[in-house]
């Protein structure tokens, strides 16, 4: 699953709510360990939350005998987080869920997960690979091209 990247760490999760919280955890003490600040490593734990549970529920259907592969990248600047699922991926982007009606319950308030994944990393994509499964690959960046904007 993953080249023999030295900046590399593979974990595998049951699909079992409760154990999103194992990778989100790992990936914030990556980002940590990597100099990002804590609003960064807290965008980047509700990401990897969100992109698992979505894995566990979408990709293997809580089926507890499949796993969810995590693989956390490590570059110069940024963290890439892949979130391996056994589904035949997305149909599509997810489009920009109406706030508004959901707040007014005039939706279900569920159905945001990519919308906020996009919202929170500088990256994601989610890329549908059958037979082998799919994956969300999201890149939270130390330095976000907004905020270098901002220094200069």
């Amino acid at each position: 699953m993953t080249e023999n990247n030295p900046g590399t760490i593979e974990l595998h999760i049951p699909s079992r709510l409760g154990y999103e919280k194992i990778a989100m955890n790992t990936a914030a003490s990556t980002a940590r360990m990597m100099g990002f600040s804590d609003e960064r490593v807290e965008d980047l734990k509700t990401a990897v939350a969100e992109a698992c549970i979505n894995a566990m529920e979408h990709g293997n259907k809580f089926d507890e005998s499949l796993s969810v592969g995590v693989i956390l990248s490590m570059n110069d600047d940024s963290l890439e987080v892949k979130v391996v699922d056994t589904g035949a991926g997305t149909q599509g982007h997810g489009t920009t869920p109406d706030i508004d009606r959901k707040m007014h319950e005039e939706e279900k308030a569920r159905g945001m997960g990519m919308f906020l994944i996009q919202a929170l990393v500088d990256e994601a994509e989610w890329v549908s690979s059958p037979p082998a499964g799919s994956y969300a690959r999201m890149v939270i960046r130390l330095h976000p091209a907004s905020e270098s904007l901002e220094r200069k």
